[in-house]
């Protein structure tokens, strides 16, 4: 199974399960199913819980938030995640607050879905990875998709919390597979996190990459050449929750070499937030400072050849690794 039809069997099962389940969005009505299809099939077997909207990312957000206020289910789409920031006001000064302003815990079931991240030539205002901007709000879980984690429990997860969550997509995950890898590696889950090893490689590996889910076939890349090239045997962890991080479930899975990869450009990023919290757990265990792998400081360009200069990819984090275990 693809990605994207997890993605999409995911919000069928939540609709059928949750009858004040809503899912909102922009062109998210059949025959078109959204810009990336995840919507196919919803409206025409939930008429009146799948609502078009206008092309308003702060109304329509808004809209999933009363929703959630009143005890319904909530999922909103946003087209692409670069217009998020649109719906910034909803999230920031009303949904994330609602929770816990009014004298009591109030729960608000709301998942707001971002498809983001380049690689697809969809040039500077189509192709962002915002997550960094999210981070640190009181009330607001933030999560990222992953080929290692079924989208059913982590819907599950989100809507249990109880709390607004935005789901990051990144786009170039929607056609791949469900937790296909190379035969080289072996993939195991420890709770939230996805762990992916080398196979036979022993329990020790020489670094250990941290990735959310967009990054992480960028993060494979790297770990067989590597390998391959080397012998530095890579350990890759990839979360579901991006915030807030339970760092302590990391701690097991480390060595004295950490790693952190992500799309972002650089500054205030989550990778910084993830090396301030294994920083304070195991700064006398570390060789050095938890190394940091982003984008370049740039607006994301249209062209293939350029975009690929400005964004992290595979190249990135195997320098990245060669450079932290030179110390």
């Amino acid at each position: 199974m693809r990605v994207a039809e997890n993605l999409n069997a995911a919000l069928h099962d939540l609709l059928e399960d949750d009858p004040t389940a809503y899912l909102l969005g922009e062109d998210v009505l059949d025959p078109y199913g959204g810009a990336f299809k995840i919507t196919k099939g919803l409206s025409t077997r939930f008429p009146g819980r799948v609502i078009g909207t206008p092309i308003s990312e702060g109304a329509l957000t808004g809209v999933a938030a009363g929703l959630a206020l009143t005890g319904n289910t909530a999922v909103a789409e946003i087209m692409f995640g670069d217009f998020v920031t649109l719906a910034f006001d909803q999230l920031c000064n009303f949904a994330s607050k609602s929770v816990s302003m009014y004298g009591e815990r109030v729960p608000l079931r709301m998942v707001v879905r971002c498809p983001t991240g380049g690689g697809r030539g969809y040039g500077p205002t189509h192709s962002q990875s915002l997550q960094k901007h999210f981070i640190g709000m009181p009330g607001l879980s933030l999560y990222e998709m992953s080929p290692f984690h079924d989208n059913r429990a982590v819907f599950a997860a989100m809507l249990e919390a109880g709390e607004p969550c935005v789901f990051f997509e990144d786009k170039v995950l929607y056609t791949r597979q469900m937790g296909r890898v190379d035969p080289l590696f072996a993939v195991r889950r420890d709770g939230d996190l996805a762990v992916v090893d080398v196979r036979d490689a022993g329990e020790r590996p020489d670094c250990v990459v941290i990735a959310p889910g967009g990054m992480a076939h960028r993060a494979l890349g790297a770990m067989r050449s590597l390998m391959m090239e080397q012998e530095i045997v890579i350990r890759l962890l990839v979360p579901s929750r991006l915030y807030p991080l339970d760092a302590d479930a990391l701690l097991p899975h480390l060595t004295d070499v950490v790693v952190v990869a992500e799309e972002s450009t650089p500054g205030g990023t989550w990778g910084s937030e993830v090396a301030h919290l294994l920083h304070a757990r195991l700064w006398g265990r570390l060789r050095g400072p938890v190394r940091l792998v982003h984008s370049r400081d740039a607006v994301i360009p249209t062209a293939a050849h350029l975009e690929d200069e400005v964004l992290a990819g595979e190249s990135t984090i195997h320098h990245a690794v060669r450079e932290a275990l030179r110390g």
